[in-house]
């Protein structure tokens, strides 16, 4: 399926889901007259009519990205009749009008012209600018991932990553999601930082502030200490759901602010095999828009920097870039704007970091290790998932 979707079998995604259903809940499946995500939910229930969008509909393992509709073989395979699923439109089409009784009860002008939208990470492309092939954007929220606007879908020999289409229905978006972002620079807060709260509330400063400070007191590369960020398993690079986080290369020299700075790294690190899956199919990235609440550490952009050895942007707005590209998407539906080029133009650079040699050397010989470090725990991973079982 991975030729024909873009993406590898896995549970997120919708095609699972609704085959769940029809196995465990028959009577609700029997009855289903269409399945919608979220936003089509709601252009439904303003417009009556049912519909979907290119982007979301690439995201749920039976669509067919060369072809652009659904596909048979696959849809044959799961048992899942086409009749259920919603005709896919690109991202700026009108899917109708507020009706009279959509007006009354949300208080939105009867006529009001409404477009179907797209996907979170698509939107959130257009929101960073990534509107011409060959930009970039890293999304670091819980979850972290690179994506790019490319004339082409990605199949990636090892299936590191997956293609949506663009908001754009001319461009597609391959991208690699690790599970593992800002989360596990959360759980570490929650589990070695939270008896500091105090005195970040002491100086008035986020906690994530101070463990920024803390962290940047250490050199990098931590003197050798290496995190794997896989605390709730992993999709991308990786799809491993034993995989589990790791601290390697521990010393008594090693304190606090080795920790939190190692965590910081891997991340990154593990980012960067994306980034490498992406490029090693024809990508070719200079600088890369960084969004997300991880965005707002100077120190973690310029980890980023000295990681990929690029150019990192920081936009003005870091946690409303999804929104904003939803808004592009519709500004283009309505005649507002002429294309998504109309982003390039919205998107303010407040910030750039760029790459320290010397720091990239460093990461550089840190990353052979990190990525044999993951190979040679596989089999300590699958023993640790099996005396759980």
């Amino acid at each position: 399926g991975y030729r024909i979707t873009g993406h590898c079998l896995l549970p997120m995604y919708s095609a699972a889901k609704i085959m769940w259903v029809r196995d465990n809940e028959p009577d609700v499946f029997r009855k289903t007259h269409k399945i919608l995500h979220v936003k089509d939910f709601i252009a439904a229930k303003l417009t009556g009519s049912f519909a979907t969008d290119l982007s979301d509909a690439s995201g749920m393992n039976l669509y067919d990205l060369k072809r652009r509709e659904w596909s048979e073989p696959l849809l044959k395979a799961s048992g899942i009749p086409v009749e259920i699923l919603p005709d896919p439109h690109p991202s700026s089409h009108v899917v109708g009008e507020v009706t009279d009784k959509a007006a009354q009860k949300t208080g939105l002008k009867a006529g009001t012209p409404v477009v179907i939208g797209g996907g979170d990470g698509p939107c959130a492309a257009v929101g960073s600018g990534v509107v011409g092939e060959g930009s970039a954007y890293n999304y670091f929220g819980s979850a972290a991932w690179i994506g790019i606007a490319s004339k082409e879908p990605a199949y990636d020999p090892e299936m590191r990553t997956f293609t949506f289409f663009h908001l754009d229905p001319e461009l597609f978006m391959p991208v690699g999601a690790s599970n593992n972002g800002g989360y596990s620079y959360q759980c570490f807060r929650d589990a070695v930082w939270s008896a500091q709260q105090p005195i970040a509330d002491q100086l008035d400063v986020n906690l994530f502030d101070l463990m920024g400070l803390k962290a940047a007191s250490a050199p990098v590369g931590c003197d050798k200490l290496l995190y794997l960020p896989y605390i709730r398993g992993e999709r991308c690079p990786y799809n491993n759901a034993n995989a589990r986080g790791v601290f390697l290369g521990l010393t008594p020299n090693h304190k606090k602010e080795h920790l939190t700075r190692a965590v910081m790294e891997g991340v990154v690190l593990n980012q960067r095999i994306i980034l490498d899956a992406l490029e090693g199919q024809g990508a070719h990235v200079e600088e890369i828009c960084v969004i997300g609440g991880g965005a707002k550490s100077a120190l973690w952009r310029q980890i980023m920097a000295d990681v990929y050895n690029k150019r990192i942007l920081k936009p003005r707005l870091l946690q409303e870039a999804t929104s904003l590209g939803a808004a592009i998407a519709g500004g283009v539906g309505v005649g507002l704007f002429e294309n998504y080029r109309a982003a390039e133009a919205m998107v303010q650079i407040v910030d750039t970091q760029d790459p320290n040699p010397s720091a990239h050397a460093c990461y550089e010989r840190l990353y052979g290790v990190f990525q044999s470090a993951y190979t040679a725990l596989v089999p300590v991973f699958e023993e640790l998932a099996q005396l759980h079982a």
